[in-house]
């Protein structure tokens, strides 16, 4: 595997209804450039070129996330296997994971090592919502989503506490919805006694990961959890160029109904996609998580030797 090194400032990004990048403010008339959200486009870029199987350690910029688990500025694993797919990657994710808590020591909190040597498990999103919950998130309704995200203690944006108020959810808030309830309620049901794999993301969550038909069709995408802490981010990576611009202007005709910036359409990713990335998994394993669990310290600020406040 080759181990390469891709621009933190570029012209255009993933276009994401949640993730905001950071822009770098330029003199007057000059194109805006923005601090990758992930290297992934630039990645898939060599792929396209015949680089092969390709890795790196680097540094990734949000803005807005700030937190016990977030920093604007964090440092990611990202790496990228041609020929495989996400359920394969997940079994390599597994391999590298165990070897690194199992290496560990006892410092890690509630023995995190023993949890890494049992095998991992794998479960369905419909099923993470079923147990935790008590719902299908691909059949309830929009209007039970929203008051079930409001009795679980959700904040919600202005134009849903709007529509509560109305009695009436529109259907382009379920994501937001699902995410909350994802946040609030299911997420720390995940990796209580092992690591776990949550997989099978509804087909709007997608996000660069191809679908898997069927009723209803689910992303070919995993996350990876212990302790209700997520680890990872995985594809089995979308290489359909029509299919990802498509993706693309939805996410940029959401943010704009939502009052979030629309975001440039990467353009050289896209010529990359209809050059021919090879069919492919990818995978991004955020390090300060990892080593905040390691050595058993409570927030990635122990981790981190700059946290924003101090940088």
């Amino acid at each position: 595997m080759l181990e390469v090194e891709t621009p933190v400032l570029c012209r255009a990004g993933a276009v994401d209804e949640h993730l905001d990048p950071i822009p770098v403010l330029q003199r007057s008339g000059e194109e805006p450039l923005y601090l990758v959200t992930s290297p992934e486009h630039s990645m898939k870029r060599l792929l396209a070129e015949g680089s092969g199987p390709v890795f790196q350690i680097t540094r990734a910029f949000r803005a807005g996330d700030r937190g016990r688990l977030h920093n604007p500025e964090f440092t990611i694993l990202e790496w990228y296997r041609p020929g495989m797919d996400h359920l394969g990657l997940m079994d390599e994710v597994e391999d590298l994971v165990r070897g690194i808590f199992c290496g560990a020591g006892t410092d890690a909190p509630m023995d995190l090592s023993e949890q890494a040597s049992r095998p991992f498990e794998r479960i369905a999103y419909r099923d993470a919502f079923r147990s935790a919950i008590g719902i299908d998130p691909f059949r309830t309704s929009i209007e039970d989503l929203g008051q079930i995200a409001l009795r679980h203690g959700a904040v919600l944006r202005a134009q849903w506490r709007e529509a509560a108020s109305l009695g009436g959810f529109r259907e382009e808030d379920r994501d937001g919805c699902l995410n909350l309830l994802l946040a609030l309620a299911v997420e720390k049901t995940l990796g209580a006694d092992r690591f776990t794999f949550l997989v099978d993301y509804p087909a709007t969550q997608a996000a660069l990961a191809r679908l898997r038909p069927g009723d209803p069709p689910v992303a070919e995408r995993f996350e990876l959890y212990v302790r209700g802490i997520e680890l990872a981010n995985g594809y089995h990576e979308l290489t359909d160029p029509a299919e990802q611009e498509r993706r693309f202007v939805e996410a940029n005709s959401r943010r704009r109904a939502a009052g979030r910036p629309v975001l440039p359409v990467d353009r050289l990713f896209l010529d990359a996609l209809r050059a021919g990335v090879p069919a492919c998994a990818g995978v991004a394993l955020g390090l300060d998580r990892v080593v905040m669990l390691a050595v058993g310290a409570e927030t990635i600020d122990d981790v981190i030797a700059f946290p924003i406040e101090r940088a």
